[in-house]
Formats: C-alpha cells, structure tokens, sequence
C-alpha cells in the first residue's frame, strides 16, 4: 500500500546533507526536474521583489530575501522533516520509533510544488513557492503531470492507493485504477482546514501498526475517529470518519 501526501507551505530551515536528485524515477526525469530548479534559481537570481512576492506568496522584503538562494547548494534533509504544516505536526515523524519510521520512508509519496513527486526520504533544501503559483512560465502541476503521471500509473501498478491529498494535487496526478480517500465529519459538518491534523493522525497510527492493505487499514482502530460510512463513486472509495466529540 502506497500513501499520497500534499506537501506543506512551511518548511523547517537547515540540514546537514547536500543535495542529491530524488531517487524516484532517478534516470527518467531528473533532466526535466532539474530544467524546472534552473528556472527557479534564475527567478531568484534576476530578483524582481514583485514577481518572487507573487512565485512565493509572501508581501515583505526580508521574508522574500530569505528565500533567495540557490537552493541546490543549500543543505537538505528528508522531505517529511523540511515539512512543517499541521498534518506534519500530528504525523509527528521525529517522535516515531525506527519501524515506523522506515515504513514512512517506503511507502509515503509526497507530491513538492516544485520538486514533484518525491519518497518521503529524498534529501531536499528549504525553498519557496505558494501552492499554484508558476514558476516563469512553467505551471509546475501541469509540468509534473506531463513527466510523471504515466510513471506514477506503473509504479503504482501492483499497490493499493491511500490518497491523503488535497485536492489540488490531483493536477499533478490523479489515480486511474482503484484508490482510497478519506473524509472528516464533526458535528454533522465536513472538515476542511483541520482534515490535514486528521490525515496526520491517520498516517502516524498507520506507520505505528505498519499496516499493509487497505482492509487492514479499515480495520484499524483509530482513537477519536470512527468509520461512518464507506461510498464508492468509478475508482474512487471515501472512507467517511466521524469525528468523536471530547
């Protein structure tokens, strides 16, 4: 079983290794993957504060100087530590224990605006770049879909699919075959922003237990959620949780 996960605005600063291309699909696309980093790092280089407020989206000049570098000879650590957003927080990766944490590393597949699809473990720097924005003329969803969709449909081949994902990244890749989402009500009412600490949760009890399918998944027992109803629509499965009241 394979776990698509969204990608974070805020990233944590630092690292200690250098930057190395990702490992997925390493020989096919990394040429186009790094066309894309050029593009990004020439953005940077010319320093237009307008256009890199816009590409970033973020207003003040100190916080717009702070992300222009050259991001390729900045230090990286694992994509699922650069991340810091709410789903990141619940997921808790630091705190794991070493299983658990290689099941994260295996099996978690995030989708980086700029990098692309990536294993949770690839090295990669910190960077800027708000969700949807282009980078020069290139539409960095649309330029992944091209170059990786198909390669996703194959790597995916033999693996049932947890989409953890916003919706958005759909762009990027969207399954064909058979896939699993998942949906948070609470008092009657669909969760929006806070879905992300929910999908945290469920992809840290789903490393701690390691588990393998999704009927195990479904099996498992998660604390402060229940199963309220399972709705299948073509290829796509929503397991519907209720959110149990404190």
């Amino acid at each position: 079983m394979k776990i698509l996960l969204a990608p974070s605005e805020t990233k944590k600063s630092g690292g200690v290794d250098t930057f190395v291309p990702s490992s997925l699909f390493l020989d096919t696309i990394t040429p186009q993957r790094m066309k894309l980093l050029h593009a990004y790092i020439n953005i940077l280089q010319q320093g237009n504060t307008a256009i890199l407020s816009k590409m970033f989206g973020i207003k003040k000049e100190p916080d717009i100087l702070k992300h222009k570098k050259d991001i390729i000879h900045e230090l990286t650590m694992k994509a699922i530590e650069r991340y810091t957003g709410v789903a990141f927080d619940y997921l808790s990766y630091e705190t794991l224990d070493s299983e658990a944490q290689r099941y994260v590393d295996e099996n978690v597949i995030l989708f980086s605006n700029l990098f692309g699809p990536l294993r949770a473990n690839d090295l990669i720097p910190e960077y800027k770049l708000k969700q949807g924005e282009a980078v020069g003329e290139i539409k960095t969803e649309k330029f992944y879909h091209e170059h990786t969709a198909h390669l996703l449909e194959a790597y995916f081949k033999d693996e049932e699919i947890l989409d953890l994902r916003a919706g958005f990244y759909d762009k990027f890749y969207k399954p064909t075959k058979p896939y699993t989402t998942l949906k948070f009500i609470k008092n009657g009412k669909v969760v929006s922003h806070w879905a992300k600490a929910y999908r945290g949760i469920v992809l840290r009890e789903i490393a701690l237990a390691g588990v393998t399918s999704l009927d195990a998944f479904m099996k498992l027992s998660i604390k402060g959620l229940s199963i309220d109803e399972i709705q299948t629509k073509k290829n796509k499965t929503e397991i519907i949780y209720t959110i149990e009241n404190d």
